[in-house]
């Protein structure tokens, strides 16, 4: 019988199918990789929905059923981890302890196989503790590895607004309440499917997913080391009291920061929206593992700060000079190098602790 709960489950797998396609035919043509596990992942969450919409029956019971569509939704979180990884490294090689993940499975296979030696209850009970604490922990990971790569990202990217992956976050935040929420109705209501207002909430956060990561830009600019860049964040991050590497004189850095004020001041590089790491780099004919090492040294910034810093003192002139009064802030914003509103209001209130609008009233 067709109602509108059936409508819902049909624009569910639906758009997480449509949502395969686009990721699998490379629609955006950047983080290839990630893109084609994000699809597998997709298509796995979508399992959940579909055997209901299927009228399986007494399918459900059989050995097949057990080993097939269930075993696949325990891959969902794992599916979606691994589209992390290559996220936030496109050439990411799973090391001997990221193994262990893909041994859970097998676990799983093996709890799935006791079906028929234990309890409906003991085996319902094994079954959710497995899948959650599995989820959980890929989730966990998922988590930590795109606030690593939140803080990676201002080594090299001017702007991060665009490449921060922010919106994986917003993900977790979603698996996790719709995860209380299953666990919740899996052990109050074990018999019933999830009522409508469940499946609406999926069909949110499916949107959400498919919003944001169709929209995703290229992270990593073309013929920057990224294998560099992590091992020197991951050094860093488990040894911030360690003596760095000096990679050149303290001539030859102070040399380097006078030609780099010289680029900021007189040509003003900061004004390029598309500014990054090795693109200034390019312009100082020099290395970008040397310019990052200009920048973190001789000013003690990273490169996020010491570009923006530049913007934000650009903008603060701009905002208090008279000719400049008739124009709004989004322009002022852009004049001063920025790329959206968002990204001008947040760095300068990270820097002023006041909006642009809020600076500008206040100095007038």
């Amino acid at each position: 019988m067709f109602t509108f709960e059936v409508l819902i489950k049909a624009f569910l797998i639906g758009g997480m199918f449509l949502l395969a396609f686009l990721n699998f035919s490379h629609a955006v043509q950047v983080n290839r990789k990630a893109n084609i596990w994000f699809g597998v992942f997709a298509i796995f969450w979508s399992t959940f929905w579909l055997d209901e919409m299927l009228y399986l029956g007494s399918l459900k019971h059989h050995v097949i059923y057990q080993v097939g569509v269930v075993f696949i939704q325990f891959l969902v979180p794992l599916t979606f981890l691994i589209s992390v990884y290559y996220y936030t490294n496109p050439d990411y090689k799973f090391g001997k302890y990221r193994i262990i993940l893909f041994l859970v499975p097998l676990l799983i296979l093996i709890a799935l196989s006791l079906k028929e030696v234990l309890s409906e209850k003991t085996y319902h009970i094994l079954i959710l503790v497995l899948f959650f604490s599995h989820a959980i922990t890929c989730v966990v990971l998922a988590y930590f590895k795109v606030h690593r790569h939140q803080k990676l990202i201002q080594s090299f990217s001017s702007h991060t607004q665009d490449v921060d992956l922010r919106w994986i976050k917003y993900i977790i935040y979603s698996f996790i309440a719709s995860s209380l929420l299953i666990l919740a109705y899996n052990l109050l209501l074990p018999t019933r499917n999830l009522n409508i207002f469940a499946n609406l909430f999926f069909l949110f956060i499916l949107y959400l997913v498919a919003f944001y990561s169709i929209r995703q830009k290229e992270i990593f600019p073309k013929g920057l080391d990224i294998v560099e860049e992590l091992e020197k964040s991951e050094e860093e991050e488990s040894n911030p009291n360690q003596q760095k590497i000096k990679l050149m004189s303290d001539e030859d850095l102070l040399a380097g920061k006078e030609r780099l004020m010289l680029l900021m001041e007189q040509q003003e590089a900061f004004l390029d929206t598309e500014l990054n790491l090795l693109k200034l780099a390019n312009q100082m004919e020099l290395s970008s593992h040397q310019l990052s090492y200009i920048i973190n040294n001789g000013f003690q910034q990273n490169f996020f700060q010491f570009i923006n810093s530049f913007r934000v003192e650009r903008a603060k002139e701009l905002l208090l000079d008279p000719k400049m009064m008739p124009y709004n802030i989004v322009s002022i914003g852009f004049s001063s190098g920025f790329n959206s509103k968002t990204a001008f209001n947040t760095v300068f209130k990270n820097s002023t602790g006041l909006t642009p609008t809020a600076y500008r009233q206040q100095h007038s």
